[in-house]
């Protein structure tokens, strides 16, 4: 049996805010709504779904990894730089405006809107370099 990721919903302030954060960062394409959601689409098929969090309802942080090319993360990287977004090398935001060199790629974290930690990196875990 094959198995594959289809989607996962986004807890949010204002999901429009985030959603449409996330797709011009990627330079993705607009979201869509659908249902209640506002869907972004990425690779294969798989959306996230921004939803709005229940009035007063605290959101948890949540951290989204995305596995990137090295052409796409220069230009996530640039739009990052270019909006003056705080960023990390690091998950425990450690070491500011630094990217990392793990597994013999690189990698940045950030947060959306919401305060959700997103992961850009272009060599997964445990990659050997």
């Amino acid at each position: 049996m094959a198995i594959s990721f289809n989607h996962t919903i986004v807890a949010a302030r204002d999901k429009r805010e985030s959603a449409e954060f996330l797709a011009e960062l990627f330079g993705l394409p607009s979201p869509q709504p659908f249902g209640h959601f506002m869907a972004v689409t990425l690779e294969h098929g798989v959306n996230l779904d921004y939803a709005d969090a229940p009035q007063g309802e605290e959101i948890r942080r949540q951290h989204y990894a995305f596995l990137v090319s090295d052409d796409d993360f220069d230009a996530i990287y640039g739009r990052i730089a270019a909006r003056g977004l705080q960023h990390w090398a690091d998950p425990r935001q450690q070491r500011p405006g630094e990217i990392n060199h793990n597994h013999g790629g690189r990698g940045v974290y950030f947060l959306d809107p919401s305060g959700h930690a997103m992961e850009i990196l272009t060599r997964p875990y445990g990659s050997d370099g």
